[in-house]
């Protein structure tokens, strides 16, 4: 796409944003109940899909087909007109669309990937009691009876399980099989017979997370992504090849978090607080600027050649460490910086990001991202085994 026809398209976002951003949403999506709040997620995503918004990394025939530009410009656009983000619908039209584009039948995408344009939720059923980092430890089973899976287990952390219609379910289809060898990758009806959601709720009274207990619950042959035994493979090669495209939003959302923090630091305070004007502030907004220049180029160049095929095996584990870390050190200065002010935030608006500008309970949520979906510990491991060849770390017996 020529510079023309970008700055174009730049212009067609940026006059979206000023008519269909909802005024005074922050305000709105603020305390309020958990109804309120997934209905205004639904019609934020048909709003963003009427206009062609939605979806953009999805292939054209599924309604997307943005390039890797145009999609740059629109995320940096709705950062820029602080537009709320789809929390509802992140692991419908990432994990689930990357699942079901990567690894689905033709008949598995055309059942569920239009029912996500049009409002399906997806959860991801991964996570357990004691297989968390060490994700392949998992105990889930599900034993196969003729045409169907029969599942028995809890899953633990669940983002958003209260309100999903599906979930992405890992379970052990052969007990006696090395742990990485006998995982199946399902695809879960919530609504089926069996199922107990129950959600976690914090010191703060959300309830984000939540614990599900399958109770001979019943999963259709049809339902099986992939081989049989294979699932680990699966989870690893959609997830991984997905996670560019959602670092590349992550990333300029990141950057317009960055504006809030420069705000805020010239904003004046009754108590505490550091002013902009502070050398050391200044020193430490620097360099966050610095870095976040580089790792808005580093996901934009991890898009790139996962398109292109030429991506390497431990590049998404490069990505995952240097945001989720600079996101933890981003809002942790926020937290230290913004005084008092920032202390006395007990809520933010259901519909942000990781970074709100309630620096407190954005840094309390950003170690949601150093610890689940791999460590930071185990995303060095794999960027010095995959990515540098290093000796392999011994097994623990």
């Amino acid at each position: 796409m020529s510079d023309r026809a970008l700055d174009d398209f730049r212009a067609e976002v940026r006059a979206w944003c000023r008519a269909h951003v909802p005024a005074g949403w922050r305000a709105a999506e603020t305390g309020v109940p958990e109804d309120e709040f997934v209905a205004f997620q639904k019609q934020w995503f048909q709003r963003l899909r009427g206009a062609g918004y939605a979806v953009p990394h999805w292939p054209a025939e599924w309604g997307g087909g943005m390039s890797v530009p145009q999609q740059v410009v629109l995320y940096q656009e709705l950062a820029a007109h602080d537009a709320p983000r789809l929390v509802l619908a992140f692991v419908s039209i990432h994990h689930a669309a990357s699942t079901l584009l990567g690894a689905g039948t033709d008949e598995q995408r055309r059942r569920h990937l239009p029912a996500i344009l049009d409002g399906e939720i997806w959860c991801q059923g991964f996570s357990e009691p004691e297989a968390g980092s060490d994700l392949a430890a998992l105990r889930t089973t599900a034993r196969r009876d003729g045409d169907r899976f029969v599942v028995n287990g809890q899953k633990l952390w669940a983002s958003g399980a209260r309100h999903a219609d599906w979930c992405l379910l890992l379970a052990r289809t052969d007990p006696h099989a090395p742990k990485r060898k006998g995982i199946s990758y399902l695809l879960l009806d919530m609504r089926s017979p069996g199922i107990d959601v129950r959600p976690i709720r914090n010191a703060l009274g959300d309830s984000h997370f939540c614990e599900v207990f399958l109770d001979d619950v019943v999963v259709p042959e049809a339902n099986l992504v992939g081989p049989e035994n294979a699932g680990w493979q699966v989870a690893q090669a959609t997830l991984s090849a997905e996670r560019g495209m959602t670092m590349l939003e992550l990333a300029e959302r990141l950057a317009g978090g960055f504006r809030w923090l420069l705000a805020d630091c010239a904003r004046p305070r009754d108590v505490g607080g550091r002013p902009v004007d502070d050398p050391v502030v200044r020193d430490r907004l620097a360099r966050f600027e610095t870095e976040l220049t580089g790792l808005r180029s580093v996901c934009r160049d991890l898009v790139e050649r996962a398109e292109a095929g030429t991506a390497g095996p431990a590049d998404a584990s490069i990505v995952k460490l240097y945001y989720s870390e600079l996101l933890q050190r981003l809002t942790g200065f926020a937290a230290e910086v913004g005084g008092l002010d920032a202390h006395r935030q007990r809520s933010k608006p259901l519909s942000s990001g990781w970074e709100s500008g309630a620096w407190v309970l954005d840094f309390v949520g950003s170690w949601e991202w150093t610890i689940p979906g791999g460590s930071s510990e185990i995303q060095r491991t794999i960027i010095g085994e995959r990515g540098l060849g290093l000796p392999r770390e011994p097994a623990v017996p």
